[in-house]
């Protein structure tokens, strides 16, 4: 996506403002924002679209007026490089609210708060304490907080952080943004992190966030696949190349419980004596892992010549649900989601319920279904907390029969009494 610089009145023969200009593709629609700037046309070079920096018809400010110029073209550039790297669309509606906080078009008066939060954000990026993924979520509860003071008129100060804007906030995110409890909870959780910041960094001291009730996640139904599944999908004959490698992808992470980032890191070097050998990748604390291969997983990276065809992880969800629809996996299933103590019950094909995430989720249903120790499996998988493990388990129709036979089987029918 290109930028540019123009004039808002080019014949004007007065000064006239500078505005900044983009085009958003996917939606259509040409960004526009004024950069408060000002110059005389007879000042300005229609061809490079900047001031002129050099002969008779150069204004006195010309350098001045670039360089604030130049502060949007890197802002802009940052940005289209942010979410590139986390993956995500750069929107028209986020470019304009990285714009208002950064060039403090949104208020006249400094807004400590929301200041604050950037200087926050910069300081995990530049230690490197953040993923890419927990980058994008403080980056979403900004938003949502900028959205807040929008909708309910609530102007966010370290002083009004009170039990008002929290149950103010609650309702926001219930009614307004449509959240559950379970998204309500980790941003919950995200704001408190930054308030506890806050107050170490002498930016309040105000601390009756402390009080804030983090609501308790709860347990969604979420998909696995069974083995049965997972040889349909295996055998399938994809219409593409495209789909071929996608399907490879996501069986290749059910055999190896492996999540979707860790696949970048797999090549010739990363494999010995059949076992992939990882450095965990989110917790540079952990010991090394080792993932087993057998002949399927080591089919498919010798297919890749280790190598995996790997695209982006939105992308991958996309094309992966087209797969397992092409492949006949369209039954219904019913899922709720939680809001406070309301719940609300979903009805959806089976194949879009499905994401990178549920290969991760198979690996580990269907080992533990076998009666695999917890211990190996979480080895295997580099989960530390049996809590968060756990969540990852779905037992099956099969298992659960096998458990009842194999209790209960043994027992006798009652011979009838005669009337």
């Amino acid at each position: 996506m290109t930028q540019t610089f123009y004039l808002k009145q080019p014949k004007n023969e007065k000064e006239t403002l500078i505005l900044f200009s983009c085009y958003f593709k996917r939606e259509n629609f040409k960004f526009v924002y004024s950069t408060g700037e000002k110059i005389n046309p007879t000042h300005w070079s229609f061809e490079e679209n900047r001031p002129k920096l050099k002969g008779r018809s150069k204004d006195v400010n010309s350098s001045a007026i670039k360089g604030q110029l130049d502060r949007y073209s890197l802002l802009f550039e940052n940005l289209q490089s942010r979410s590139k790297k986390l993956d995500e669309f750069l929107t028209s509606e986020i470019l304009k609210s990285e714009f208002n906080i950064k060039f403090k078009k949104s208020s006249t008066k400094k807004n400590l708060f929301f200041e604050a939060y950037a200087k926050f954000m910069d300081e995990k990026e530049k230690h490197k304490l953040w993923k890419p993924n927990t980058v994008k979520k403080y980056i979403n509860l900004r938003n949502h907080l900028l959205e807040f003071e929008k909708k309910r008129n609530f102007k966010l100060t370290f002083g009004l952080i009170n039990e008002k804007f929290y149950s103010e906030f609650v309702d926001f995110c219930y009614e307004d943004q449509g959240h559950f409890t379970n998204t309500l909870s980790r941003n919950i959780g995200f704001f408190k992190s930054f308030m506890l910041w806050s107050l170490k960094n002498k930016y309040t001291y105000n601390d009756v966030f402390k009080e804030f009730i983090k609501p308790t996640r709860v347990l969604t139904r979420e998909e696995a696949l069974s083995e049965e599944q997972l040889t349909i999908i295996f055998e399938h004959n994809c219409k593409s190349k495209s789909l071929e490698k996608v399907r490879d992808i996501f069986i290749f992470q059910c055999f190896t419980g492996l999540r979707f980032g860790e696949m970048k890191t797999i090549n010739k070097r990363t494999i010995e004596n059949n076992y992939i050998v990882l450095k965990e990748e989110k917790d540079s604390a952990k010991e090394t892992r080792q993932i087993p291969l057998f002949k399927l997983s080591k089919f498919i990276l010798e297919k890749y010549d280790y190598e995996l065809p790997l695209i982006s992880n939105q992308k991958h969800n996309e094309i992966i649900k087209v797969v397992l629809k092409n492949a006949g996996m369209i039954h219904d299933v019913e899922y709720t989601r939680i809001k406070g103590v309301e719940q609300t019950v979903f009805i959806k094909p089976f194949y879009e319920r499905i994401t990178t995430h549920t290969a991760r989720r198979t690996f580990i249903s269907i080992l533990r279904n076998k009666g695999i120790a917890d211990k190996t499996v979480m080895s295997i998988t580099g989960h530390k907390d049996l809590k968060t493990f756990n969540m990852y388990h779905k037992v099956d129709d099969k298992a659960r029969k096998e458990a009842v036979e194999a209790a209960f089987s043994d027992m006798e029918l009652p011979k009838l009494k005669k009337a």
